[in-house]
């Protein structure tokens, strides 16, 4: 098989795989880490790689889903709080075996969609760089994310645009 066909191959087998189709087993460090870094081969206008990624395993992680799930409980009006959906946001980060924040870093040298597009093809190389390896994943963009910008320690030029849930596949 030559390069243009496995490239093809993946492409055309790349889904948003969900937290409830992973297994219990951990995700190689190796592995993690190629889908990390194959973000930094992403196109972009004058090199300024808006991408933000932060890594979010064990502990972290779940704190990472108590936060979300407050901050839902904090900003929805109360008659339209769903305490299934509460719960569901911790036990979905806690399927996971990794969680990525994505965020941009906006550099005031481009148009902001130029840094948004440009993150954006960095999360395909990682759905690319997941599906190559076998590793399910998908991007959520929650409304709560608005809301992370403290958590997460962004600075003011800088916004958080979803999460990149991470898992070895179970089933499908």
């Amino acid at each position: 098989m030559n390069e243009a066909s496995v490239l093809k191959a993946i492409i055309e087998k790349r889904r948003s795989v969900f937290p409830k189709n992973y297994s219990d087993l951990p995700i190689k460090e190796e592995i993690l880490a190629e889908i990390l870094n194959s973000a930094n081969f992403a196109p972009n206008h004058k090199k300024t790689k808006p991408w933000r990624l932060k890594v979010f395993r064990n502990e972290e992680k779940n704190q990472l889903g108590q936060k979300l799930a407050e901050i839902y409980k904090a900003t929805v009006a109360p008659q339209n709080f769903l305490e299934k959906k509460y719960l569901d946001i911790s036990n979905k980060i806690s399927m996971s075996d990794t969680i990525v924040t994505i965020s941009v870093n906006f550099s005031g040298l481009l148009p902001e969609w130029e840094e948004i597009a440009a993150t954006a093809m960095a999360v395909q190389n990682m759905y690319l760089t997941s599906t190559a390896n076998e590793i399910g994943c998908y991007w959520s963009s929650p409304g709560m994310i608005q809301h992370l910008n403290e958590f997460l320690e962004l600075e003011e030029n800088q916004r958080c645009y979803g999460l990149f849930y991470l898992g070895n596949v179970a089933t499908m």
